[in-house]
């Protein structure tokens, strides 16, 4: 018969952590001691900085634009609510590069058509200068396209996390007189959070991954620094090692930070 585990705590030690710090600490070391890895390491590094900002900057855009989404989709008005349904849908029905693509080199240009179109007289009378499609960067189209392509997913995070809260609760609020601002604000989304979290908290460390495709339009985040050195070099198995190194490092680092943030609220809630 098998036995069952001596206690919570040795099944749930996380052995597998400790196998991967000792890996990631033995390949930090033999970077240090390797010259050739190292300055590979330290190429692909460059490109940290711009990984970080486009996945906060179109995290933070794509969670702003979900909320939207997601209480446009339970309002008593139908038109808002089938406009959201009808955002999220076809949004989560296009690839994330596809639409990368899209954004950059149709919807972009689109929209400075349109602009121009629009501030025809503020631009005679000199107010404004003319938008030029180079005005906009590869760069903030990469963001912009991550923003949309997430916020579908995310305001589906938000929806069932907003439904799984109590009726009665809101009806309670509402006989208080409350606004339907306060009622969400202070009865709604605190209770939602602990329900959105988790899914969210895995829509962050997809997009952290996912940042790896603006690569494609020549934004220099880690995977653009690694092919540009490894078209140069031809030193493919070290750049991409590195650069599947550096990524590991990233989501898994958010990975346990969130893990500690979910456990701290259980334990405030408890």
């Amino acid at each position: 018969m098998m036995q069952p585990p001596s206690s919570a705590t040795d099944k749930d030690f996380p052995w597998w952590l400790v196998a991967a710090g000792t890996i990631a600490a033995g390949v930090a070391v033999f970077i240090a001691v390797n010259q050739l890895y190292a300055e590979v390491f330290t190429v692909v590094a460059k490109g940290v900085g711009i990984t970080i900002f486009v996945t906060l900057v179109g995290f933070a855009l794509a969670s702003a634009l979900g909320l939207a989404m997601a209480l446009m989709a339970l309002s008593n008005r139908l038109w808002l609510r089938q406009a959201a349904r009808f955002y999220v849908e076809i949004v989560r029905g296009v690839p994330v590069l596809v639409l990368l693509f899209w954004i950059a080199f149709a919807g972009v240009p689109g929209f400075v058509a349109l602009w121009n179109w629009l501030t025809v007289p503020l631009q005679t009378a000199g107010l404004i200068g003319e938008l030029l499609v180079r005005d906009v960067s590869l760069l903030w189209r990469a963001v912009i396209a991550l923003t949309i392509g997430y916020s579908a997913f995310i305001a589906e995070v938000f929806r069932a996390g907003i439904l799984s809260v109590d009726p009665g609760q809101i009806e309670a609020a509402k006989a208080l007189g409350l606004s339907p601002f306060q009622r969400f604000r202070l009865i709604v989304f605190p209770q939602a959070i602990r329900t959105i979290l988790p899914p969210l908290g895995n829509d962050f460390v997809a997009m952290a991954k996912d940042s790896s495709l603006v690569s494609v339009l020549g934004v220099a985040d880690i995977t653009q620094m690694g092919k540009i050195y490894a078209s140069g070099s031809f030193r493919f198995f070290e750049t991409y090692s590195m650069v599947a190194y550096i990524y590991l490092i990233l989501t898994v680092g958010l990975s346990l930070a969130l893990r500690a943030l979910e456990r701290r609220m259980r334990k405030a809630r408890a």
